[in-house]
């Protein structure tokens, strides 16, 4: 599988998201952080899989590292809830522009890659809005978060299958 466990990470984030969406900032999060380091390691994984049939799999390496070091970022433990929301909005938007930029360079290569242009543009949005409106706190953050991870998730999981057919080949 190539991008599959990214998929079904991004929906368990979602559901423990919005499970501790009234939950302490700590929990909170400790959760984005632990999403943020497993997505990374997985798109990082996936994209030096991918990177040697195609050199578009450097932007998903690109892609886990930004996960990797906003992780950390949020470890240090000296995030405040409105550095939260604007740390994850920032990982939304580098990870659109990156999917973006990765559907335009495997267009040819798989059908409909549609999945992955709707995910950076979602990635794109959901990190806009979340930029205006920060003042809300975790409990907003968790909300878009949850709900943007869903329906990631689930276009992850339908381009996975489609890289899969396509690496198989």
């Amino acid at each position: 599988m190539v991008i599959n466990p990214s998929g079904v990470v991004a929906i368990l984030f979602a559901i423990v998201v919005l499970a501790l969406s009234r939950s302490p900032f700590v929990a909170l999060a400790t959760c984005v952080a632990v999403y943020l380091l497993a997505d990374g390691v997985l798109a990082a994984y996936s994209g030096w899989q991918l990177r040697r049939e195609e050199a578009a799999g450097w932007l998903l390496v690109g892609e886990g590292i930004v996960g990797v070091v906003l992780s950390l970022v949020i470890w240090q433990g000296n995030v405040t809830d409105d550095m939260l929301v604007y740390l994850f909005a920032a990982w939304c938007i580098l990870t659109g522009a990156l999917e973006l930029g990765l559907a335009y360079y495997i267009r040819k290569e798989i059908e409909s890659e549609w999945q992955l242009v709707l995910g950076g543009i979602i990635s794109l949005g959901i990190g806009v809005v979340m930029l205006f409106r920060a003042y809300g706190g975790t409990v907003v953050l968790a909300w878009w978060a949850g709900f943007y991870a869903f329906f990631f998730g689930m276009l992850l999981l339908g381009v996975g299958f489609r890289l899969r057919r396509w690496l198989a080949h």
